[in-house]
């Protein structure tokens, strides 16, 4: 195959991004109704302290993804550089390059793995069966992250050559899987244990896919620790040390929640909070998939100066995403309890006004993932790190003295407020002046037509539900489903008919 064979794109640019938005929401849709479906089957076959434990248990294993370094988002950063360039060569060693680098990352996950998982007993309010029982976990899910770091070179090809749908495909058929051997392990009667060793099995198996799809994708990939090269090496961590403090932030912001809750409260609020968090991050994802694509297109639009594409795409981003999250988040905060007390009972109800709090937060965060990705990929990445690592500080300090005095719902707040001052005061105002307008234009024309239907459908809905508070379930969907197509409805008429006319032109294009 030659060079310009593989460094060519297969199709338009609108229809590339619209291939992989779709089958980004193909993979959201999985996890979320795999969600649905086996948080409250595991509830019921686990107990509530059982599922919790498992969650803090293996919820650790989540941060040793700052091990990462930033080097995953440098991998997808030069495969897409050196494909446009057409330099096999430079993207075979920096592949091989971080594939080295990924692998000593990888051992030493697995050796931060097992020194907590025989210290747990020390760091979580548990009891010496649950720690015994949560080290086993740990050991297993470990495994599998230790893994995951070398294969991510090989998932980081597909991405940077903006196949986002084939890693799609793979997540959303691994998805499925774990759900039906999750099923199926608990239904033979065993327990949590054996629950996790068979699914992390499924997901050891997936990583050989994404390893296979790398070289369909790019035919002269040659991945051989020879080829590690200590130029491309500093080449990629002049960028990922940033992105490393970003990734760090993120985690803080969004993810130690649940070790604090198990610092203080121990591991049954966990299942509570577990809750919360999967409709948020749900929400989240369910909301902000455009935004993962547009990255190399920020690079691309910087890098030749096209000042006027980044104007449009910051309004627009913006302006669209707070338009996905926008009713979603009303519809939680306004019937999370019906909603809560249907899917997973009664006991769960301390979740509810967590999910108020954090859909705030994720209305807050959604709307400003454009701005976000503008500013990491438009030169001002180091900018964007010292925020969101002040952020992500703040939520911890916050979260870890407010639980103290209002339990679960003062680590939401905790959350809540150093977002809202690091979105609206920092990120947004820095974002508009990156690309050349001013904040009060870049509201007036992007956050003020997707904001207002907002509060006018929430106050809407808040009077009808507090007509029927004991409606069956189906009348609380319903009137959910209501107040979104109101919502889109009134985001029609507040975009103007300019904007109606460029969004109508624009499906035309993806229908034909």
């Amino acid at each position: 195959m030659s060079d310009a064979a593989w460094a060519q794109g297969d199709d338009r640019p609108l229809q590339r991004i619209a291939r992989n938005v779709a089958t980004r929401y193909m993979l959201v849709a999985a996890e979320m109704l795999v969600g649905l479906i086996t948080l409250p089957f595991n509830l019921h076959h686990l107990g509530q302290e059982a599922y919790g434990l498992w969650m803090l248990t293996a919820g650790i294993t989540v941060h040793f993804s700052i091990l990462d370094l930033g080097y995953g988002g440098a991998m997808v950063k030069f495969a897409a550089q050196y494909r446009a360039h057409r330099d096999a060569r430079a993207l075979n060693e920096i592949a091989s390059t971080l594939f080295v680098v990924f692998g000593g990352l990888g051992i030493a996950t697995y050796l931060a793995a097992i020194a907590l998982a025989f210290n747990l007993g020390h760091i979580f309010a548990i009891t010496p069966e649950q720690a015994e029982t949560g080290k086993w976990i740990l050991l297993i899910v470990g495994a599998y992250v230790a893994s995951n770091f070398a294969f991510g070179v090989f998932g980081g090809i597909c991405s940077g050559f903006q196949r986002y749908d084939i890693n799609n495909t793979v997540g959303a058929v691994t998805t499925i899987t774990v759900a039906v051997v999750n099923i199926a392990v608990l239904l033979l009667g065993f327990g949590v244990l054996a629950v996790v060793a068979a699914t992390t099995s499924v997901r050891l198996i997936a990583l050989l896919v994404y390893r296979r799809n790398a070289y369909k994708v790019f035919p002269l990939l040659h991945v051989r620790p020879a080829l590690f090269n200590r130029a491309r090496l500093k080449e990629a961590t002049g960028f990922s040390i940033y992105a490393a403090v970003i990734d760090w932030a993120n985690k803080l912001n969004y993810e130690i929640d649940e070790a604090v809750i198990g610092i203080f409260l121990g591991a049954a609020p966990v299942a509570v909070w577990a809750v919360a968090d999967r409709v948020i991050s749900g929400t989240q994802r369910l909301t902000n998939q455009a935004n993962t694509v547009l990255f190399p297109f920020v690079v691309d639009s910087d890098a030749t100066n096209r000042g006027a594409r980044l104007q449009t795409m910051l309004l627009e981003g913006t302006r669209l995403s707070m338009a996905m999250v926008a009713p979603i988040a009303m519809v939680l905060i306004v019937l999370g309890e019906p909603l809560v007390r249907a899917w997973v009972g009664e006991k769960m109800l301390g979740a509810v006004p967590v999910i108020q709090i954090l859909a705030v937060a994720v209305v807050l965060r959604v709307t400003n993932a454009t701005g976000t990705t503008l500013l990491k990929g438009a030169g001002s990445v180091r900018r964007l790190a010292f925020i969101n690592i002040g952020t992500g500080a703040a939520n911890l300090v916050l979260s870890a003295t407010l639980i103290r005095f209002y339990g679960l719902t003062g680590v939401a707040v905790g959350t809540l407020v150093p977002i809202a001052f690091s979105s609206m005061f920092l990120i947004f105002p820095y974002a508009c002046r990156r690309v050349g307008l001013s904040p009060a234009r870049a509201f007036r024309h992007a956050v003020w037509p997707a904001s207002w239907p907002a509060l006018v459908v929430g106050l809407a809905l808040a009077a009808v539900y507090r007509s029927t508070p004991d409606a069956p379930i189906l009348l609380v969907l319903a009137e959910a489903a209501a107040a979104s197509l109101l919502y889109f409805g009134l985001f029609v008429i507040a975009v103007g008919r300019r904007d109606r006319q460029q969004y109508t032109a624009r499906i035309w294009e993806l229908a034909t």
